[in-house]
């Protein structure tokens, strides 16, 4: 069904294209309009399918433990680097690179099911301390790159209680378990 959205949508675009083109002219409105309905059913269609998959069961249960996976490993691959006290210039943003960026990317990748899972409150809150986090480590990486192994010392500290806070709502989130599902 997926496919069939993706299939009315280029296919919609596509005679929309070449309906203006025969003529410079004159337009044949008719087949512009059956081309833009095609196009808008498709993109119906695929969003219906797409959605359908996010809020799955089988979807939703991986990303859950994605989520809380992935947090788990920034939390402590975070207080590694931290405790680290050599980890300055290139040996902390490698640190960086080897051990955050894996599972900041799979966080990222399964946040939107705390939508579905949480509701969309819990998914902002826990997604502000997350995001803070982030850019902390960005301006880590950051200043470690400029020689400022002091403001990045700071600031790693302080991603690290970003992410801490997000772990927390999140584990919180989960143990009050899916009321935001039930609900919707």
């Amino acid at each position: 069904m997926k496919n069939l959205g993706y299939l009315l949508l280029a296919g919609g675009f596509l005679a929309g294209a070449f309906a203006t083109s025969l003529d410079v002219q004159n337009v044949n409105w008719t087949m512009f309009a059956f081309a833009a309905f095609a196009a808008i059913v498709g993109l119906i269609v695929f969003k219906r399918q797409e959605s359908a998959h996010a809020r799955s069961d089988a979807v939703l249960e991986n990303n859950r433990g994605e989520l809380r996976e992935s947090i788990d490993n920034i939390v402590r691959d975070l207080g590694e680097i931290a405790g680290d006290a050599a980890a300055t210039g290139a040996a902390l943003r490698q640190a960086i690179d080897l051990k955050l960026r894996t599972d900041l990317r799979r966080f990222a990748d399964a946040r939107e099911s705390m939508i579905h899972l949480f509701g969309l409150q819990t998914y902002a809150d826990i997604m502000s301390s997350f995001a803070a986090g982030e850019r902390y480590v960005n301006r880590v990486w950051s200043a470690s790159a400029d020689g400022y192994d002091h403001e990045a010392a700071t600031y790693l500290v302080k991603a690290a209680d970003q992410f801490a806070d997000a772990r927390e709502q999140l584990e919180t989130a989960m143990q009050g378990g899916g009321q935001a599902r039930a609900a919707s």
